[in-house]
């Protein structure tokens, strides 16, 4: 009914005329409730969709260390052996060079156990050998210089004789020259002499013949110089084939003796790379000596033992057992999409969950949620990793509540990165749409400061 009219006459008919059906024609009393609370459930959300909402990346990961040397790591043996002593077990807490077990030798060139001595001797030898030749060499080269002083000597002795040759032909040549002058005037005194005896005597017989004998001993004493001139070049050869001689002959002994020295300085240079070598075995002999036992590189746990028994092989650089180092600086390593990387940058505020931790959790809400801890982004890869997604690397906010001690590498973390506040009714609209989060400004790329740049160039 309207209810128009100020005067009711409800009442006055049910006085008059006892009419059952209109007793039962008001409104139910469970109608005004439900109809009361769907008004207050409505004007509620009508408020909560204006209430703000911190948009926020969520993403899934693990607990690790932030620095690589606090992450488990593999021991491995350097060496290969047989196992022979287990020193630690699994879950035994070790500190730095602490012996993890002791492992005996497999190759044959090493079955000597006074091997380092022998190499010293062999050492020793190869050294009196590289000294002996040092010495050689140095003989031969007093040897050279020796030869080159005689050579010095013998050659001047033979251009001496080679001069004095010369000097002897030019002394024999004037002489026969000379001669040459004698055996003409007496022809000429002999020829005059026997016209004079044939056409007049008045040259006598006696003297003809005397003039005659003259020429005669004149010719002889000219052929006798003549052949003494002959002797003369002849030994003036001689002297300059001796004196290419004693050049060709020093010249053949100070090469062989260079070649000697030549050999000595190669022995020398052999003596001294298998010395060399000598002494690079003798280290590495040492330096193996020492990997028969495997020692823990740092503090930590004995996590698990990758190899197990007494005797049993292991080859070189295979892991032993793996060891996950003390009071490690915890991180947390989150996974997230490609699309929401952009929005995010280093310094952000992360709200972090971890499995097996309770934790009732409103993420737009951070601070209504429970068992959640803080953490701030420190890196995000510049890479892609599996499955197209990005890490990046969150650590424990400042003045926020620590992060429990019970956790372990490995566990399970889910993670709210928080970006800015928008109402409820746009985040729900922008869900729907697929839109992604708001941001207010342009993230600006961290640039390392100087200190860090000198400390990577170090």
């Amino acid at each position: 009914m309207l209810n128009i009219s100020k005067q009711k006459v409800h009442d006055r008919v049910h006085e008059e005329f006892d009419l059952y059906s209109l007793n039962t024609l008001h409104t139910p009393r469970s109608a005004v409730v439900l109809k009361r609370w769907l008004i207050g459930i409505g004007v509620v959300l009508l408020l909560i969709i204006f209430l703000p909402w911190q948009q926020n990346i969520n993403g899934k990961g693990e607990i690790t260390a932030l620095t690589p040397k606090d992450r488990p790591q593999n021991i491995q043996n350097i060496i290969a052996g047989r196992i022979e002593k287990w020193l630690v077990k699994e879950g035994d807490y070790v500190e730095k060079g602490d012996t993890i077990l002791v492992v005996s030798e497999i190759k044959d060139d090493y079955f000597d156990k006074n091997l380092s001595g022998r190499l010293q001797e062999q050492l020793a030898a190869k050294r009196s050998a590289i000294e002996s030749y040092h010495v050689k060499v140095r003989a031969l080269e007093s040897q050279i210089v020796a030869l080159q002083q005689n050579q010095q000597f013998s050659l001047q002795k033979a251009k001496n004789k080679v001069k004095q040759n010369q000097a002897k032909v030019v002394s024999d040549s004037t002489d026969m020259l000379a001669e040459q002058v004698q055996v003409n005037i007496a022809q000429v005194r002999y020829d005059r002499g026997e016209d004079q005896y044939k056409n007049g005597g008045i040259v006598s017989l006696s003297e003809l013949e005397s003039r005659k004998l003259k020429l005669q001993e004149t010719k002889a004493k000219y052929v006798s110089i003549q052949n003494k001139l002959l002797v003369s070049r002849q030994e003036l050869i001689n002297a300059r084939i001796e004196l290419n001689s004693v050049n060709a002959e020093y010249a053949e002994k100070i090469s062989k003796a260079e070649s000697d020295r030549s050999s000595a300085l190669s022995s020398v240079a052999t003596g001294e790379y298998e010395l060399s070598q000598l002494q690079n075995k003798i280290s590495n002999v040492d330096y193996r000596l020492g990997q028969y036992v495997v020692r823990a590189p740092q503090d930590g746990f004995v996590v698990k033992a990758l190899k197990a028994g007494i005797g049993e092989t292991i080859k070189e650089g295979e892991s032993i057992c793996t060891l996950q180092p003390s009071n490690p600086d915890t991180a947390v390593e989150l996974y997230v999409k490609a699309m929401d990387v952009p929005l995010i940058q280093e310094g952000r505020e992360v709200r972090l969950q971890f499995e097996g931790w309770p934790a009732l959790v409103f993420s737009g809400w951070p601070s209504t949620s429970v068992g959640t801890f803080g953490g701030t982004v420190k890196v995000i890869d510049r890479v892609d990793s599996k499955g197209g997604e990005y890490r990046m690397l969150v650590i424990p906010k400042k003045g926020d509540d620590p992060w429990p001690k019970q956790l372990r590498m490995g566990s399970g973390v889910v993670g709210w990165v928080m970006l800015d506040n928008v109402p409820i009714w746009y985040e729900v609209w922008r869900q729907l749409n697929a839109f992604p989060a708001n941001l207010k400004s342009e993230p600006e790329e961290k640039q390392p400061d100087k200190q860090a740049k000198k400390e990577d160039k170090k």
